[in-house]
């Protein structure tokens, strides 16, 4: 899933992004609404986490322009007033949730996940393909009933291959989904991650390579056995810079 904060108060905003981050999800971040609206064209972002009092172009422009232009980004609005008037003229400008502010991050997390639920084809949160089950609501991993410690970009990858079922993803395509804007698929951030990501996965391997077209989930025992599935370009490279 990916992510674009909002929010003029700095601190807040690196505090909304470390945290989804942290929770496998890609983040970006605009101080101001004519960035966020330069990021919005050139990006596709699944949630727009979007405060509604901005200095100059206005939350409220912002969120008109979403909704004009036809963007399918699910736009969760925050704002310091917390009164009803203010919650349904908010939601009467196209946005799709509101929260007022102070907020627990949990509650942020749980909205931001439910609404990319919503921006996507419907998906169970319990994701299973080749003995392999990724609980979304709970950011859990399992393979064959044993739990996967992996990291956020990881799951993130292990996610975005379940939810294609099947089919191809490319390099570019994981980099949109799990990684934050200015990283490059040049950087091996992805075959390094794949790496690592399949050698927790274990034997027999799941995650296929197709050559010149990208990765995706097999079926099942043996599915990873391509020519050029077992061996990553890169794979033991540092990571190059953009990496999280």
């Amino acid at each position: 899933m990916r992510v674009l904060v909002v929010e003029d108060e700095e601190f807040l905003a690196d505090m909304i992004a470390a945290g989804l981050r942290r929770d496998a999800i890609a983040a970006d971040i605009a101080h101001d609404g004519r960035t966020a609206l330069a990021k919005l064209r050139l990006g596709a972002y699944d949630v727009l986490i979007l405060d509604r009092d901005l200095p100059g172009l206005h939350g409220d422009e912002v969120c008109r322009q979403v909704v004009e232009q036809g963007l399918l980004t699910r736009v969760l609005m925050l704002t310091a007033s917390g009164t009803v008037h203010e919650r349904v003229e908010g939601l009467g400008l196209g946005a799709d949730d509101y929260l007022t502010k102070p907020f627990a991050y949990e509650e942020l997390l749980a909205r931001v996940l439910a609404l990319g639920r919503r921006a996507r084809p419907a998906l169970p949160p319990v994701i299973e393909r080749a003995g392999v089950i990724v609980d979304t609501a709970r950011r859990l991993a399992v393979r064959d009933g044993r739990p996967l410690a992996l990291s956020r970009k990881e799951f993130g990858v292990l996610e975005v291959l379940l939810r294609a079922r099947g089919a191809v993803v490319s390099g570019d395509d994981l980099i949109e989904e799990v990684w934050e804007e200015h990283t490059s698929y040049r950087t091996n951030a992805v075959r390094v991650t794949l790496s690592k990501l399949r050698a927790k996965l274990g034997d027999p391997p799941v995650i296929e390579t197709v050559p010149g077209a990208g990765y995706r989930m097999g079926d099942g025992p043996g599915a990873g056995k391509e020519p050029g599935a077992g061996v990553e370009p890169g794979a033991g490279m540092e990571p190059g810079r953009g990496t999280r």
